[in-house]
C-alpha cells in the first residue's frame, strides 16, 4: 500500500498528458470507495452513483490543477463528497443513512449458528438505527472512519474539515453513540 501514491502519481502524470487508459485505471481503482463515500453522504444508491460519476468527470477536468506531490485518493474523494453534498442540497430532501455492516466472518471460521446470525442481525439493525438517529455531522464522521475505513487524513479531505476536527468530532460522536447505545440497552 505504501507504493500506491507513487503509482497514483504516475497514473495522474500520464492522464495529464492525455492518456485515457491511465485515467480509466484511476476510475477502476477508486470507483467503489467513491460510490461508498457518496452513498454515506446522500443515503441513496442512485444519487451516490450519479455523484461518483460526476465526481470523476470533474476530477478529470481538474487534472491540470492536481499537484503531483499530493495524494490522489483524498483529492478525488473530496470532489466526490462535494458533488454528493451538492446533490443532497439541491434536491431539498434529506435521506436516511442506510449503512450495511459486514460480518466479521472470515474464510475458515466455523459457520455461526442460526441463532447467532439472528442475534447479530438484530444487533446490527439496532446499532444502525441508533447511528441513523445521530446528527448528520456525527453520522458522516463515524461512517467515514469506521464503515468506509478512511484514514483520519482521508476523512478530513472527504468531509472538507481539518484532521484535528475529525478527531474531536469523532470523539464527541462516539461519546453520543455510546450514550444512546447504553440508553437503548437499559430501555
Amino acid at each position: 500500500m505504501e507504493c500506491r501514491p507513487a503509482y497514483d502519481s504516475d497514473l495522474i502524470a500520464r492522464a495529464q498528458r492525455g492518456d485515457a487508459a491511465a485515467y480509466e485505471e484511476i476510475v477502476l481503482r477508486y470507483q467503489q470507495i467513491a460510490f461508498r463515500t457518496a452513498y454515506v453522504i446522500s443515503g441513496s444508491a442512485a444519487d451516490a452513483e450519479d455523484a461518483a460519476q460526476e465526481g470523476f468527470v470533474k476530477a478529470y477536468r481538474a487534472l491540470d490543477r492536481f499537484r503531483l506531490d499530493a495524494e490522489l485518493r483524498p483529492w478525488l474523494l473530496r470532489i466526490v463528497a462535494n458533488e454528493a453534498r451538492n446533490r443532497v442540497r439541491s434536491s431539498g430532501r434529506r435521506h436516511q443513512l442506510e449503512l450495511r455492516l459486514t460480518e466479521g466472518f472470515r474464510q475458515g471460521d466455523a459457520a455461526p449458528s442460526p441463532e447467532a446470525v439472528a442475534v447479530a442481525a438484530d444487533e446490527r439493525r439496532r446499532l444502525l438505527a441508533i447511528v441513523n438517529a445521530l446528527s448528520e455531522e456525527d453520522r458522516l464522521v463515524i461512517a467515514s472512519r469506521y464503515f468506509l475505513q478512511l484514514s483520519g487524513e482521508e476523512t478530513a479531505a472527504t468531509l472538507g474539515i481539518a484532521e484535528g476536527t475529525v478527531k474531536s468530532r469523532l470523539s464527541r460522536a462516539l461519546a453520543r453513540l455510546r450514550a444512546r447505545v447504553e440508553e437503548s440497552a437499559n430501555a
